[in-house]
């Protein structure tokens, strides 16, 4: 009996081994070689591992995100690594999103900002940064930034696990989707017309 019971709890253990490594595999898949060359490329040499894009960043009056990711750079296939410059205007926020596929590192080079994320027990975890802070945003909770500074713009780089982290901008998704009025209106507790004026609110500019 004693036995049995110490091999159900072995195989209990291997198994839960076994989930545990899976998890902490999961994100982009390991390649089986040095690096991935698109199809396209004939001819690879140290420009090809080179991104040259964020050599001149121009000034921006509103929230900019310049994405370094797989779309952008092809030589971050099976690499598991992208980055972000995000450009921070005063009183500009960067809305509440999540990423997917990857947790983010965010480095604070210039100004202040007020950055907060929400964990599934819905406690909420906010910081105020200062130049030279770095902050972690856990992989696929929703989270924000916000330059609440009235005189002086904010400048940061965020790093994330995956060439391709993905972002779902909560907004957006929730008014810019076509979901049905009602469905959001109850959703919220509010009516119909708060719902319609939200989507107005976000809709394109003509």
């Amino acid at each position: 009996m004693a036995s049995k019971t110490f091999t159900m709890k072995f195989f209990s253990l291997l198994i839960s081994s076994f989930a545990i490594i899976q998890m902490a595999r999961a994100g982009d898949p390991d390649i089986l070689s040095d690096f991935i060359v698109p199809a396209n490329v004939t001819t690879v040499d140290a420009s090809f591992f080179t991104f040259t894009s964020m050599r001149f960043l121009a000034p921006t009056t509103t929230f900019k995100v310049s994405k370094i990711s797989l779309a952008e750079f092809p030589a971050l296939n099976g690499q598991s690594v992208s980055y972000a410059v995000l450009q921070f205007p005063t009183d500009t926020p960067n809305p509440p999103h999540i990423h997917p596929r990857a947790s983010e590192l965010l480095f604070l080079i210039r100004g202040t900002l007020l950055v907060g994320f929400v964990d599934t027990t819905n406690k909420l975890f906010t910081q105020t940064l200062q130049t030279g802070d770095i902050f972690v945003f856990p992989k696929g909770l929703v989270h924000f930034q916000y330059n609440a500074d009235p005189q002086e713009p904010a400048l940061a780089i965020s790093a994330f696990g995956s060439a391709n982290a993905g972002t779902v901008l909560i907004p957006d998704t929730l008014f810019t989707t076509g979901i049905d009025n009602y469905v959001l209106a109850k959703s919220f507790k509010t009516d119909v017309a708060t719902i319609q004026a939200l989507k107005a609110g976000l809709a394109p500019k003509p």
